[in-house]
């Protein structure tokens, strides 16, 4: 009996990873004009090392990942430019609701650091809802790594297999899979993305409700 769903944010309640991709674009493309945004797609969900070995591989100019994701970090504040409320699913707030009217724990378990998740929930008026908020930035793994969900499922003093998991990316799937979780992945055909360990694939959270049973 699933008594607790926990939501990834990125890509879930905020439609943000193409968004941060056309930032990601126009530096490699500084850097060397005929990278595409198909060569970084493999940027999207990946831990940060996996990400920017992915950006120096499209660039190719002699630079490693660590200097390029360090000069990217003092040269763009991708974080203030972005418009939290324009990317957000509206139809989330709708299921929130819902989910909490009908006793179920919540809790948001997102790679993205503290600060900018907390700035996502503000902004959207949507931070009462959830009884646990973890970042990736708490451990010294991030997804695929189960190690976020476990903790999450701790804090909220419920089994794993009492879990459902709100996924999009391969990584965080991964995650939820190796945590022993039941999955239903965000279809997003854009990044390529393996949903092959969910349990369920949805095209929208409105969907969620019913693989509650509830309405």
């Amino acid at each position: 009996m699933i008594k607790a769903v926990i939501f990834d944010m990125d890509g879930v309640l905020i439609d943000s990873e193409i968004c941060y991709l056309q930032f990601d674009l126009a530096f490699a493309r500084a850097k060397n004009p005929d990278v595409t945004i198909d060569q970084l797609f493999g940027m999207v969900g990946a831990s940060k090392e996996d990400a920017w070995l992915v950006m120096e591989k499209a660039v190719n100019n002699g630079q490693t990942w660590e200097e390029l994701r360090d000069e990217y970090r003092a040269s763009v504040n991708v974080f203030s430019q972005v418009d939290y409320r324009a990317i957000f699913r509206k139809e989330a707030l709708q299921v929130l609701t819902l989910l909490k009217d009908r006793g179920y724990s919540l809790a948001l378990a997102s790679s993205t650091q503290m600060e900018i998740i907390l700035r996502v929930l503000n902004e959207n008026q949507i931070r009462s809802y959830f009884d646990q908020i973890v970042s990736g930035s708490q451990f010294k793994q991030s997804k695929p790594n189960p190690e976020i969900y476990q903790y999450t499922a701790a804090q909220l003093k419920v089994a794993p297999h009492e879990c459902l998991v709100i996924e999009d990316s391969t990584l965080g799937i991964t995650a939820a899979f190796r945590a022993g979780m039941t999955i239903a992945a965000l279809i997003d055909d854009r990044f390529g993305f393996d949903r092959s360990h969910a349990d369920y694939e949805i095209k929208s959270l409105l969907e969620i409700p019913g693989i509650l049973g509830i309405s």
